[in-house]
């Protein structure tokens, strides 16, 4: 009677790691068919008819109540992180005095990457057109990821 509810319980246990854990892997499911069809057997070849059946019927009921409780909403909002993200990538650089529509120079050429220097400070700066060259005018006309985006000046 004893490997009995511990295979049903492996079942258990395979079933719910198939559910929540390893969802489309199919390997926890099979494992779990594997441990109530024994479970299942035993219990036919031990105690008769009368003993298999009622050993279904609990395998059975025990699943469906697995199955619904691993599915509720409350169950994965337990499971999941409750942490929020207050940040975004479209920032103005908080300890930078850098504005929209200042000016200054290409340190190196910005292919589209590259560094500008502005009011006496490098930044990682990205072109809104094409490559630029060193030593090139340019304006600040956005910023994005933390980077500045600029633009060649058109005299």
């Amino acid at each position: 009677m004893l490997w009995i509810i511990i295979l049903v319980v492996l079942g258990l246990l395979f079933l719910l790691t198939e559910i929540l854990l390893l969802p489309g892997i199919s390997v926890g499911g099979v494992l779990s068919l594997v441990c109530y069809g024994c479970a299942a057997y035993m219990a036919f070849d031990s105690y008769g008819t009368w003993g298999g059946g009622i050993v279904i019927a609990v395998i059975s009921l025990l699943s469906l109540v697995v199955t619904v409780v691993s599915l509720r909403a409350k169950t994965w909002q337990r499971l999941s992180l409750q942490q929020k993200i207050e940040s975004s990538g479209n920032v103005v650089p908080q300890h930078d005095d850098v504005k929209v529509g200042d000016r200054g120079m290409t340190v190196s050429r910005l292919s589209p990457m590259g560094t500008v220097s502005l009011g006496g400070k490098t930044y990682e700066a990205k072109s809104a057109d094409a490559y630029v060259d060193p030593k090139t005018e340019i304006e600040v006309v956005g910023f994005e990821n933390f980077n500045v985006i600029v633009k060649k000046v058109i005299k």
